[in-house]
C-alpha cells in the first residue's frame, strides 16, 4: 500500500475541473507542497448528491474509512485519501491513478483473479453498494487500483458487485490472516476502532467488525444475499 504523499494531506489545492461521468461531485485537483506536486480527486461534501439509504453528506468520509481499512489489511491498492478541507469545503482527497480506459474487471478478471480475490473480499468486509468493473483501474505499471467508495459500510446489508466468480472458494490463507489481525483490531478500543468511529456512525462500525467475523467464521466466498439485488447498475 503506498504511503500517504504530504502534498495530498497538507498542499495548497488547485481544482482543475470537474471529472466527467460522476454522481457526485468530484474535482480534478492539483495539490502542490514546495517541490512536490500531484494530482488528486477532490470529492467536496457539499456536492454530494442526496440518497435515501445513506445519511446525508458522509460519503466523502465513507471513501476515507474504506483506504484505511484497506491500509491496514495491506490491501486491496486504494489510492491514498484523507479527509481535508478543500476550496470547496470539507471533502476526501484521493491521489489520482493515471489508467488505461480500455482495461476493467470484465477485462482483467481472469488474468488477474488473485487480486480480485482480495478485492472481492475486501468489498465484503466494507459493504461495497456499488464495485462497478470501472472502479478496477491498471496503472501503466500494471498494478491494479479500486476507487469509488461512497456507498460502503451500511449497517445493513448492500453488497452489490461484479465480482461473484469466487463463490465457496476458501479465502486465500495470508488474507484470512489480515482479516483476523484487523478484525481483532476492531475489536478493540483503540487502533483500528478509534479510527473509524472518527469517520462512521457507531451502528457502521459495529456491523463492520460482525461482518469480519461472519466472514472468518465462513471461510469461504459467500453466495449472493437472495433477498438483496446483488449486481451493480450500469455494470462498468
Amino acid at each position: 500500500m503506498s504511503p500517504v504523499p504530504p502534498a495530498l494531506l497538507t498542499g495548497e489545492m488547485t481544482p482543475l475541473g470537474l471529472l466527467p461521468g460522476s454522481s457526485n461531485a468530484a474535482l480534478l485537483t492539483r495539490c502542490a507542497l514546495g517541490s512536490e506536486e500531484l494530482l488528486a480527486v477532490y470529492k467536496p461534501m457539499r456536492g454530494e448528491t442526496p440518497l435515501w439509504d445513506f445519511p446525508d453528506g458522509t460519503l466523502h468520509r465513507r471513501e476515507v474509512a474504506a483506504f484505511e481499512v484497506a491500509r491496514a489489511l495491506g490491501w486491496p491498492n486504494v489510492p491514498p485519501t484523507v479527509l481535508r478541507d478543500g476550496p470547496y469545503g470539507p471533502g476526501s482527497v484521493q491521489t489520482f491513478i493515471t489508467f488505461d480506459p480500455e482495461q476493467h474487471y470484465f477485462t482483467l478478471g481472469e488474468e488477474r483473479a488473485d487480486d480480485f480475490r482480495l478485492v472481492a473480499l475486501f468489498d465484503m468486509l466494507v459493504n461495497n453498494a456499488d464495485r462497478k468493473a470501472g472502479h478496477c483501474l491498471l496503472d501503466p505499471d500494471g498494478t491494479i487500483w479500486v476507487i469509488d467508495h461512497g456507498v460502503c459500510f451500511a449497517d445493513e446489508p448492500k453488497l452489490r458487485t461484479v465480482i461473484w466468480e469466487f463463490i465457496h472458494e476458501p479465502f486465500p490463507s495470508p488474507a484470512r490472516a489480515d482479516l483476523a489481525r484487523v478484525v481483532e483490531d476492531l475489536a478493540d478500543e483503540g487502533g483500528m476502532r478509534a479510527t473509524l468511529d472518527a469517520l462512521l456512525g457507531p451502528d457502521e462500525v459495529a456491523a463492520t467488525l460482525a461482518r469480519g467475523r461472519a466472514l472468518l467464521a465462513a471461510g469461504a466466498y459467500p453466495e449472493p444475499d437472495p433477498s438483496t439485488r446483488p449486481f451493480p447498475w450500469p455494470p462498468i
